[in-house]
């Protein structure tokens, strides 16, 4: 199956948008694990096992691992996902941006090293930054395109001249993403869910590509204002929520409460849809 086969299967199958995020930070792990790196597996685990009915996706953060010298566990982490939850696909969020022979050295951790469905990626090197990833064949890329950091407006919120219309820059980047530079159909777009209004300029432009929305939970991303903004009859949009799921107890009922933070943004995104 393709990324997007295994993303529509998975939406069907457990009637969700969300994708959890996996951005372990040893010091806010739950007592008995607090401050040991060495446990970052077993708390990710945990919460793999505790939503894997509730997610449309897994999106494990790279840094989150390497700041550690957790590689090895993020490899029995993806191992693990995809015998408990072969259903779920694997988002990386590593946002790799470079071109030639590097890219292609990225392209083959992603998906040959940690068997990753997708990655996300950095576009702003240019088509030869992306195509790399794309020879790998059913894998999806998702292109930074309006982020939800304040500091995205620096960037992508400027102007082109150069190009009629004046579009802004995310603009443009959705529309080589709907368009040009989507051969095979395997492109998607990271819109922040800080910025509904872009998300929905973002659908207009680019119709058909699954969108990935960030920033729902602690970053304070509307998850209503989101779905309405960016979700279609056939066009997926992965809404986000690592913090707010993740560190939803710090006792040794975390990876219940982290359920039941899960379950509970699920059925608010599923809710949106007739909203």
């Amino acid at each position: 199956m393709t990324f997007l086969d295994m993303l529509r299967a998975a939406e069907r199958q457990n009637g969700s948008m969300l994708c959890v995020g996996l951005d372990p930070e040893p010091a806010k792990f739950p007592a008995g694990m607090k401050g040991d790196a060495n446990k970052i597996y077993d708390f990710c685990a945990a919460i793999v096992d505790a939503t894997a009915d509730l997610v449309s996706s897994f999106k494990p953060q790279i840094a989150y691992f390497a700041a550690h010298r957790a590689e090895g566990q993020l490899e029995r982490l993806m191992e693990h996902m995809r015998r408990v939850a072969p259903q779920v696909p694997i988002i990386l969020d590593a946002k790799r941006g470079d071109i030639g022979s590097t890219a292609e050295q990225y392209a083959k951790e992603a998906f040959d090293r940690y068997g990753a469905d997708a990655v996300t990626l950095s576009p702003f090197m240019g088509w030869d930054s992306v195509a790399p990833y794309l020879k790998y064949e059913g894998k999806g890329a998702f292109l930074l395109c309006r982020t939800s950091n304040p500091g995205g407006d620096d960037l992508q919120n400027q102007r082109l001249a150069s190009v009629d219309g004046q579009p802004r820059v995310y603009e443009h980047v959705a529309a080589l993403a709907q368009g040009p530079w989507n051969l095979n159909g395997q492109l998607g777009l990271v819109v922040g869910a800080t910025y509904p209004n872009e998300i929905e300029r973002v659908r207009e432009l680019a119709p058909t590509v699954p969108l990935l929305s960030p920033g729902v939970g602690a970053q304070g991303g509307d998850a209503v204002a989101t779905v309405k903004a960016g979700w279609r009859e056939g066009a997926s949009i992965i809404v986000n929520s690592s913090r707010a799921v993740l560190y939803a107890s710090s006792g040794e009922d975390f990876a219940a409460a982290a359920r039941k933070v899960a379950q509970q943004t699920r059925d608010t995104l599923e809710a949106a849809k007739a909203a």
